[in-house]
């Protein structure tokens, strides 16, 4: 979901930078603000005791994260980190309310982005439940490349490395490793400078695309 920079700016948003590795919100901690990604990448996550993570989603510019608690009044239900150096752009809570009620066409694209989030959870539960390691990587580099997102369309890179892979599909990395490089062997996928890749996309071979 991206709500027009311009506009944001406006009701009163601001900047924020935010370095590799720091911290933007605590899982547990109340929400004040509205936060949308203008450019680096966000790691929206959940941590165990054991410093253990199981990753939510690998947040990209023009997307918005930790929203729930600005609807349910809640507190935060996933740790985000900065990926790499960041710019967000911040709005209160208040505000973001506010603009709701005057904006009901954004209310409804919030709803749909809600409603898009649980099912990609009903999807992920299912697949960690009944399936094995490939299936499970499979599946979700189908999911990925299906909704555009942490996917490259021009090439077909998946942009989540192997220990977010792993920690998205609650996998070991060596596992990950392991059948990744067996679905490489049977042409599922391309294996390319370290770098994972639909394997039915010609474009891999070709070297096209930069990203």
């Amino acid at each position: 979901m991206m709500v027009d920079i311009d506009f944001l700016l406006t009701l009163g948003a601001v900047y924020k930078k935010v370095s590799q590795g720091e911290m933007i919100f605590m899982e547990g901690t109340r929400c004040n603000f509205y936060h949308q990604l203008v450019g680096g990448l966000v790691r929206w996550t959940n941590i165990n005791n054991d410093g253990k993570e199981y990753l939510q989603s690998l947040v990209e510019p023009g997307e918005s994260f930790g929203e729930l608690p600005l609807f349910d009044g809640g507190v935060y239900a996933a740790t985000a980190i900065a990926d790499e150096d960041c710019v967000i752009i911040k709005l209160h809570e208040s505000t973001f309310h506010q603009m709701l009620l005057e904006h009901p066409e954004i209310l409804m694209s919030f709803s749909k982005l809600m409603a898009q989030r649980l099912r990609f959870k009903f999807f992920l539960l299912k697949e960690l439940l009944y399936n094995e390691p490939e299936e499970r990587i499979s599946s979700l580099i189908g999911y990925l490349r299906e909704t555009e997102h942490n996917f490259c369309t021009q090439c077909g890179k998946v942009k989540l490395t192997r220990q977010q892979i792993a920690n998205m599909t609650c996998l070991r990395v060596e596992t990950v490793i392991r059948t990744m490089r067996v679905m490489h062997d049977k042409g599922d996928i391309n294996i390319r400078k370290g770098k994972v890749y639909c394997g039915n996309m010609t474009r891999v071979i070709s070297g096209s695309c930069s990203n």
